[in-house]
């Protein structure tokens, strides 16, 4: 061993602790190879060196010091050229710093706290925040020789370096963590709209927190769903936010901005398409003072979210959309009028039977007004005047007379009742099979057929002008079968169609009459001598005749509506339509008893006559 030039080394152990022991180091100017031995002696640990490193130490102490803390100053020594200590097996190892991690450092578990003074690797788990954001804030704390990189698929950081580097990063990393920790919370709002609260407390969170430090800004975003909003950013500050959202969320003085308005007499998704209508032409200053409304099918009611003082106008909307709707009672009589009975009932009882137009109609009824109508007019005509009372009672007379003595017969006398402006529809007829076609499959013929509806349709769509005048939009179609295919070679039924469309404006319980349609037709009729005509082979061909007649037959629509402008009226009008009827019936038995007797006293006149020229 060499001389030392300027001070001797005096080492003496002095206490034995734990395996520990206290010695007094003082060198001045000596050889790193020499440390590296005296090191070895004192720690009685061998150590291994495979580089020169030249250079000398000095080393004042004061106070005694652990022997294990010299392993340190070693490793601070070597560091400062470039070397360090590892670990292998029961030797320590002189190495270069930049290749500890290539010479098998040792590896600590995650989580695991990292001491001693030789180099090891550890994995650090990285909690909310971005791993490659937290290594470019932390890279400046390790040792120059330290090897660090990020692994992204799993957020952590592998780092080697001496363990108190690894302990302050871990300390750096963790307040990091918990300085930008955010949270996610969800508050309801009770009281108002939720968005006028998001748009107040982004205004308000501008002015306390500063936007230009990430970890103090707050997300405000809307949850319309729930009206709700929803914050994000730290705890502390969100708590901030959510004193100042329970002192806005308030009921408003004036009403709720959330109301439900209960329809009765409309749909409620028809109200719902008027209002959307209105709202979209409606131009609000404050967007946010545009109000929201939807429908609830189930509870049949509309649902406006919105400022108080719009909710009342669209209160007002809503009520006039939500009156009650005019409906119209209409009863209808279809008949069918033989054209040559009419006239021949015409001729024997002195009335206008053969124009069945609708003057024709009306000129036969007016021949059956001679009786003043019956007494104690129920409530539904209460609102006209005698002269409609009398058309009203004459008409019907006149159609019923036609019926009793043959000249008519009834088609169907269906009611309907109408809401106002809305189509309905009564159908009076048969369904047919027509052929579509023929197919043959393995020798086998099958026909194929569809059902076709044949007879009366009539479709009435009522607009009510007031609780005394209707407008009656009235289409009739009116499809006949005049061959059911026997007498064609095609053996298809052949139907004839006709069709009514018009418009008519009635007082309450005024009728119409729609004429026109008409259906021609031959009549076979066999006459001959009674007794004689019976006899075999020639009694039919001398003393009989078949005469064949063209026949033509008027269908007639007569319609009569009843304007109900409150539902409870429905059941009074019932009733009043069975008075009216009986007061029909007695009405008729007077007027047909009239016409009876004018006839017998016009045949007897007639008599009279006869026998006054035949005495001359």
């Amino acid at each position: 061993m060499k001389l030392i030039k300027l001070l001797v080394i005096s080492v003496f152990l002095v206490i034995s602790l734990d395996a520990k022991q206290i010695v007094n180091v003082n060198f001045s100017n000596l050889e790193i190879k020499d440390f590296v031995k005296l090191i070895s002696k004192i720690t009685k640990k061998n150590i291994l060196i495979n580089n020169k490193i030249s250079g000398t130490v000095d080393l004042i102490s004061n106070a005694p010091i652990y022997d294990t803390e010299l392993v340190g100053i070693l490793i601070s020594v070597l560091e400062a050229k470039g070397y360090t200590l590892i670990e292998n097996g029961s030797i320590y190892e002189v190495v270069r710093s930049v290749d500890v991690a290539k010479r098998n450092a040792k590896v600590l578990k995650q989580g695991a706290k990292a001491f001693g003074s030789l180099m090891v690797t550890q994995s650090i788990k990285i909690q909310g925040e971005n791993v490659d954001i937290v290594a470019a804030k932390i890279r400046y704390l390790i040792s120059k020789t330290a090897k660090l990189m990020t692994m992204k698929e799993s957020n952590m950081i592998l780092i080697t370096d001496y363990p108190k580097n690894i302990q302050t990063i871990k300390k750096v990393i963790k307040d990091i963590a918990t300085n930008s920790k955010a949270i996610v919370k969800v508050i309801p709002i009770v009281n108002v709209e939720a968005k006028k609260i998001q748009t107040k407390l982004a205004a308000i969170a501008k002015l306390i927190f500063n936007e230009k430090i990430p970890t103090q800004t707050v997300n405000i975003v809307l949850d319309d769903n729930t009206n709700s909003v929803i914050l994000i950013g730290k705890e502390q500050n969100i708590k901030r936010l959510e004193k100042l959202i329970k002192t806005l969320d308030v009921e408003s003085t004036a009403s709720n901005g959330v109301k439900i308005y209960s329809l009765k007499n409309s749909n409620a998704q028809s109200v719902l398409k008027s209002l959307n209508a209105i709202i979209s032409k409606q131009t609000f200053a404050d967007p946010a003072m545009k109000p929201s409304v939807s429908a609830s099918e189930e509870i049949n009611a509309i649902i406006a979210v919105g400022d108080p003082v719009v909710l009342k106008g669209i209160k007002l909307i809503i009520d006039e959309l939500d009156k009650e709707k005019f409906q119209v009672y209409v009863k209808a009589r279809i008949i069918e009028i033989n054209k040559k009975n009419s006239e021949n009932l015409g001729i024997k009882y002195g009335f206008d039977g053969a124009a069945l137009t609708n003057n024709g109609i009306y000129s036969l009824a007016t021949n059956f007004g001679g009786v003043s109508p019956v007494g104690g007019v129920v409530n539904l005509l209460s609102e006209l005047d005698t002269r409609d009372i009398s058309k009203g009672f004459a008409l019907g007379a006149a159609i019923d007379f036609l019926e009793t003595n043959g000249a008519s017969k009834a088609i169907s006398n269906p009611s309907i009742l109408c809401v106002n402006n809305q189509e309905s529809s009564i159908y009076v007829g048969k369904t047919i099979s027509v052929s579509t076609g023929t197919t043959t499959v393995a020798g086998q013929t099958n026909d194929s057929y569809k059902r076709e509806d044949v007879g009366l349709t009539l479709t009435i769509t009522p607009m009510v002008s007031s609780s005394k005048k209707v407008t009656l939009k009235v289409e009739a179609i009116l499809e006949n079968v005049l061959d059911d295919g026997s007498n064609n070679g095609t053996g298809q039924p052949v139907t004839s169609k006709q069709e009514i469309k018009t418009q008519a404006i009635l007082r309450h319980a005024e009728s119409i009459v729609i004429g026109g349609l008409v259906k021609n037709y031959d009549q076979e009729s066999e006459s001959g001598i009674p007794f004689l005509s019976s006899i075999p082979l020639i009694g039919s061909w001398l003393f009989s005749s078949t005469t064949t007649t063209n026949e033509n037959d008027n269908l007639v629509v007569i319609l009569t509506p009843y304007i109900i402008d409150k539902s409870e009226n429905l059941s009074q009008l019932q009733k009043d339509l069975g008075i009216l009827a009986n007061f029909q019936k007695e009405y008729n038995e007077k007027v047909f008893k009239r016409m009876e007797e004018n006839v017998i006293k016009t045949k007897v006149e007639v008599k009279e006559v006869n026998i006054e020229e035949d005495e001359f």
